[in-house]
């Protein structure tokens, strides 16, 4: 999300457009797949849900939040955490490297 709003310049009479970011937008980070793996995208946080995208292998992701559900194991251990990737679209946190066995975001709503 952005705000626009104006700004003086420095020793100018005119505003000048300026464009700030929110600390959200900013600290949103892209994690990759698992090397080799295309990986299945659901609409929701485990097995059960159904399958709505697959991943090529060598995709980015970012993770907006983080909900718990089926346990699944992959190549980065075994974990009951999805990731929220897009709006209704989850993959298994045990295939993206996080760095982290645990939360690394909000819990989604």
């Amino acid at each position: 999300m952005s705000v626009d709003h104006a700004a003086k310049t420095e020793g100018g009479s005119e505003p000048e457009a300026v464009t700030t970011t929110t600390a959200a937008a900013t600290a949103l980070r892209y994690y990759a797949v698992a090397p080799g793996v295309r990986l299945n995208v659901r609409s929701g946080p485990g097995t059960g849900y159904p399958i709505v995208r697959v991943l090529p292998v060598g995709a980015k992701v970012p993770i907006f939040c983080q909900a718990p559900g089926t346990w699944v194991t992959g190549p980065y251990g075994t974990s009951n955490i999805w990731d929220n990737i897009d709006d209704g679209e989850y993959v298994s946190d045990s295939y993206l490297q996080t760095g982290s066995d645990g939360y690394i975001r909000p819990r989604c709503a």
